[in-house]
């Protein structure tokens, strides 16, 4: 599955950017009232969590290479891509929950002012799962190689 495994350093920009995208959405949304930009939001929100999804399922395969590379002796602390796969495993979590309270309320015409500067505030938070991710997913490119031709060698 090495080959799904390549595609994970173009997946996880995805998540990133629609997320981000997302947040700055919603918030300009709430702070200036308007119903249109929210709504853009939304489309946001749900391209960046099946992004996300995407991303963890390359990333999976990204782990298992990377897992043997290490058994083969390559210097990849294994607790590093656990803590990497964590992070997105809950940046997902996070952010499917997120959006299905939203769509909820949309649906059932409950999402209140009050409520979507619940929502917003919660989406800026979420903002640091994704920087724990990307944060933990570096180390394991640019201080041990993983994913590079360098470790494959």
């Amino acid at each position: 599955m090495k080959e799904i495994a390549e595609f994970h350093p173009i997946t996880v920009h995805f998540p990133i950017v629609l997320l981000i995208t997302y947040v700055v959405f919603e918030n300009l949304g709430v702070w200036l009232k308007k119903e249109s930009l929210s709504e853009t939001a939304l489309y946001f929100l749900i391209a960046g969590i099946l992004s996300t999804i995407f991303a963890l399922l390359t990333g999976n395969q990204a782990a298992e290479v990377a897992i043997q590379l290490a058994e083969k002796g390559a210097n990849i602390p294994q607790e590093l891509i656990e803590e990497h796969e964590t992070f997105a495993t809950i940046t997902m979590w996070f952010y499917l929950a997120l959006g299905i309270a939203r769509i909820y309320f949309v649906i059932k015409k409950k999402l209140t002012d009050k409520l979507k500067i619940i929502i917003a505030i919660l989406g800026i938070i979420g903002i640091l799962f994704i920087y724990e991710t990307g944060e933990h997913g570096g180390k394991l490119v640019y201080k041990f190689g993983v994913g590079t031709e360098l470790i494959e060698k």
